[in-house]
């Protein structure tokens, strides 16, 4: 794998995928998988690959681009990424935190990080993920799940999580002109 240059800054996104495991909690590419990244708080070790919060993140940047290992981002429901945009391409994962069940700022920023800033690495759902809500958090860019509720788990491990196919919003590039629903109608 290639290690990042300080000097050039050029991006690494390197390919993560944990082993398969049925009982990993990580749901990426239709299994289980273990999850080979490490959580690391201000001031903790720094494992291989490494998942930082922003926080840490911006007080060691530095630092931390000048290690040839991975590095993962964790963000909280509603923090800005806009603020660290020019680092996107630094990490090959971005796990984001959904605290509660009705908290969907993290549909937000996954959409944000995919159509506005074009983050092409593992965008992964963290906490509380149940089963209503993975059909959605893959249409707005999620490509893999911590999953921890037994009922989600199985559903997932019998492919019984439907897809939403019948959308009311266009994903995606926005239409172009006269092709909105509200024109198709006009008279006059």
């Amino acid at each position: 794998m290639p290690a990042p240059d300080a000097r050039s800054e050029q991006p690494v996104q390197p390919s993560l995928t944990g082993e398969v495991d049925p009982g990993g909690s990580i749901w990426k590419e239709g299994a289980f998988r273990r999850d080979p990244w490490r959580a690391s708080r201000a001031g903790g070790e720094l494992a291989c690959p490494l998942l930082l919060d922003k926080a840490r993140w911006v007080a060691e940047r530095g630092t931390l681009l000048l290690r040839p290992a991975p590095i993962g981002l964790a963000l909280e429901g509603g923090e800005s990424v806009a603020d660290v945009a020019d680092d996107l391409a630094r990490f090959a994962l971005i796990a984001l935190n959904f605290a509660k069940f009705s908290d969907g700022r993290g549909f937000s920023t996954a959409r944000l990080l995919r159509e506005k800033f074009g983050y092409g690495g593992e965008l992964r759902a963290v906490g509380n993920v149940l089963s209503d809500q993975i059909p959605f958090m893959r249409r707005v860019g999620f490509d893999a799940f911590e999953v921890h509720h037994p009922p989600t788990r199985r559903a997932l491990s019998e492919g019984r999580i439907a897809e939403v196919r019948l959308y009311y919003q266009p994903v995606g590039p926005a239409p172009g002109p006269g092709t909105r629903t509200w024109l198709r109608g006009r008279v006059g």
